[in-house]
């Protein structure tokens, strides 16, 4: 039997990996009494014994626990930001990269990507790979996503009863165009240039709609929408990762659609010369805690879908 520790399970994607993990009969959860849960020592102890070790925690306590690691035949797993583009670690996106799903075979670090990096490494990374897309496409990206990704404090916010009028509204963030999952998201792109990125949130707890706008010039000489759909297609066949013709409800597109679930729908919208692409998830699914679960069974050898979510 396969022992898991997750380290920081208390946190929103802790907590739901572990209520995901506790029913299944393939694994042992090792864990930590909640008094003992900052111990050192048996964080160490705990961290040395299991098989697969994951980190839902902040980046400072992911380095941390990476460096307590001494059992060179401990996995790691870490869905924060510490080791998104460290050498070293394998970027847990399979359906988006040629021969990732390999590699994660054999991998003994296994980074967990963002949840707006994955919305927009789906879309734009086969574009480039392929040819379809220039390196020097200059994009612009928006991302909508439910207040859960804030953590504990925002959604404690957004639970008050005596809560601020202005959470009632979407909120534009990062103004300064320094998002934390703007590295990955270059990085693993292929883009010369980082994207313009818009992350906005809003009043409905989980579920994201990544938006990214394409102008024809853009694309490689006598590439067009119809490439793109076409890639898209042949390459995203589910049952994870699905290519959709149409996204919309009745021409309006819900980014809340997906909420609970760890699909995700990849479309293609506007038309030739403003093309609009598409990936509706969940943040806390295929954007967190379902990402995690996915690449830990492919870690283990079990089916890579076990446990997971992926219709109502």
């Amino acid at each position: 039997m396969t022992k898991i520790f997750i380290d920081g399970k208390e946190g929103t994607t802790g907590l739901r990996i572990y209520d995901r993990l506790s029913l299944r009969s393939d694994l042992e959860l090792l864990t930590l009494p909640e008094r003992e849960r900052k111990n050192p020592v048996l964080r160490r102890e705990l961290l040395n014994s299991c098989d697969v070790a994951l980190l839902c925690l902040p980046e400072d306590a992911a380095i941390e626990a990476c460096g307590m690691v001494e059992n060179p035949g401990v996995r790691i797993i870490d869905p924060s930001t510490a080791h998104r583009i460290s050498e070293g670690w394998v970027y847990g996106l399979p359906e988006a990269f040629d021969g990732v799903l390999e590699q994660l075979k054999d991998a003994t670090r296994v980074s967990v990507p963002g949840c707006h990096a994955s919305g927009f490494l789906a879309l734009t990374a086969p574009l480039i790979q392929a040819g379809i897309l220039q390196p020097d496409a200059l994009l612009s990206c928006t991302s909508l996503t439910g207040y859960s990704g804030g953590g504990h404090k925002m959604i404690a916010q957004y639970d008050s009863d005596y809560r601020d009028v202005l959470l009632k509204s979407p909120r534009l963030y990062a103004l300064g165009q320094h998002h934390k999952h703007l590295k990955e998201m270059q990085h693993y792109s292929g883009l010369v240039t980082a994207p313009t990125f818009f992350p906005v949130v809003a009043d409905y707890f989980n579920g994201m709609l990544t938006i990214l706008s394409v102008f024809a010039e853009q694309l490689s000489p006598g590439k067009t929408a119809d490439d793109i759909k076409a890639l898209y297609q042949a390459r995203y066949t589910g049952p994870l990762v699905r290519y959709q013709e149409q996204m919309d409800e009745h021409g309006y597109l819900a980014s809340g659609k997906l909420s609970d679930l760890d699909g995700m729908d990849i479309c293609v919208a506007g038309n030739e010369e403003r093309i609009t692409l598409l990936a509706r998830f969940d943040n806390l699914g295929k954007g967190a805690s379902g990402a995690a679960i996915q690449l830990m069974n492919i870690l283990i050898g079990a089916d890579p879908y076990a446990g997971l979510k992926l219709e109502k």
